[in-house]
């Protein structure tokens, strides 16, 4: 059922995407951007084609089990026969011997019986596709962090500059009102041209705002691979994921079986482990068998013509014992036995790192949890603080100074409590990533 999910979410995508040609935005949920980029993403097709490029390997070592035949063939055209001096009866004679052509065709045939090296590396190569596939699979769950990240870093934008635009109406509300007050004689020229500042104050942080927006955007269509002419837009609001930001995982319900980095050097280690007894197989004697079927013509004069060819075949083993290569053989496994050490060492610090990694990323969202909480509760308070300095400032009790500031604590108030849900996401994002997790 999950399979069949995602790919109706991918289909879904894809019509949208393909029905768009004349439209300008493309409203998608954080599911189906990842489910895009998981598709067209260069990254994760480089690393599906090392995979069968490291299969395309195995089978080339693989095929070095079967028999090897050759086809052969060869010409001679003597220039000057062999002389011999021979004595016949007392006298001194010069014989020469050979033929003006000899003709070599033949097949030849090899089949190892006995290989133990290349059994084992056989082995090496079943184990380096599986780092292969764990590689492809790092760069999905980089790709999947990254467009988390892009989606979040989008969200808060959009989320900042809806705060700043109400910010924004509310200073122009108040420039006008001051400004009918003046008309009226009510207000000075300098409550005026203070509030008329204020409003020209938040102008550049709006465009900066949507500056920061389009950048957020052009980074999620560059990790998804889609056409710079569709703007994605987020299929909800930051704020509305605060709701589900307490179930925090504790360190001890969590298990990093499937971190890449600790799956890649358990696989590596294997590969090691694997190449120490490849080693040792080199003083183990190897036997292989042979056939050879050739035809012989030897002939004179014309090479084309008058030539008789003559079989003759051949079928032997042959075997192979190692015993002096000075000490090369035992300084290869030397060496291999130290790179496997050393790997057994980096995955127990790796291992030790991976667990403070986990424990920071748990501490950091039950710190960014409880800033929500705190925020949330700012926000509630802020507001209610600016509904009565606005009342107080309506009827003459507060002076414009007074709302202003109260202006400024709710927008900082708003600002950081969506600033503290998209720490969090992001926080949520890299404990993923660390621990393997692959429900996206």
């Amino acid at each position: 059922m999950a399979s069949l999910k995602r790919i109706f979410v991918l289909i879904f995508s894809y019509v949208a995407l393909t029905s768009i040609s004349n439209a300008e935005t493309l409203t998608l949920s954080r599911e189906q951007c990842l489910e895009i980029a998981l598709q067209e993403s260069t990254t994760v097709k480089v690393a599906d084609m090392e995979v069968k490029k490291v299969d395309y390997a195995k089978k080339e070592t693989l095929s070095s089990l079967f028999p090897t035949i050759d086809f052969s063939g060869a010409y001679q055209r003597s220039i000057e026969l062999q002389t011999i001096r021979m004595d016949l009866g007392g006298q001194s004679q010069n014989i020469k011997m050979g033929s003006d052509n000899t003709w070599n065709l033949g097949f030849s045939a090899s089949l190892p019986i006995i290989a133990p090296t290349l059994w084992k590396a056989i082995d090496i190569s079943d184990a380096q596709i599986l780092s292969s596939l764990e590689e492809a699979r790092a760069s999905r769950l980089d790709l999947v962090n990254n467009v988390n990240k892009a989606y979040y870093a989008l969200m808060l934008a959009i989320a900042s500059k809806e705060v700043i635009n109400k910010n924004y109406e509310i200073a122009k509300l108040n420039s006008e009102v001051y400004k009918k007050q003046f008309e009226n004689g009510t207000a000075s020229e300098y409550d005026v041209l203070r509030s008329s500042v204020q409003v020209k104050n938040i102008e550049p942080d709006l465009l900066q705002a949507d500056i920061a927006i389009k950048q957020c955007q052009l980074q999620l269509k560059v990790l998804m691979g889609i056409s710079d002419e569709v703007d994605i837009i987020p299929d909800s609001q930051l704020k509305d994921l605060s709701d589900r930001m307490f179930a925090i995982p504790s360190s001890q319900s969590l298990n990093l079986d499937d971190n890449t980095s600790l799956r890649t050097l358990e696989i590596q280690r294997n590969i090691l482990s694997k190449n120490v007894q490849l080693k040792k197989l080199a003083w183990v004697p190897t036997i292989g068998a042979s056939f050879n079927l050739a035809w012989t013509s030897l002939s004179n004069g014309s090479p084309f013509r008058n030539q008789y060819f003559n079989p003759y075949s051949n079928v032997g083993l042959a075997l192979s014992v190692p015993i002096f290569s000075g000490g090369s053989k035992l300084y290869g496994l030397r060496q291999a036995q130290v790179q496997l050490k050393e790997i057994e060492l980096q995955k127990e610090y790796l291992l030790n790192s991976l667990n403070m990694q986990v424990e920071l990323a748990i501490d950091n969202m039950n710190r960014e949890a409880a800033q929500i909480s705190s925020s949330k509760e700012s926000v509630a308070q802020a507001n209610k603080a600016y509904d009565i300095m606005q009342k107080s400032f309506e009827i003459g009790a507060a002076s414009y100074l007074d709302l202003r500031d109260a202006e400024l604590a709710n927008t900082s108030a708003q600002l950081s409590y969506l600033q503290s849900i998209y720490n969090y996401l992001i926080s949520s994002s890299e404990l993923d990533t660390l621990i393997g997790k692959e429900n996206w």
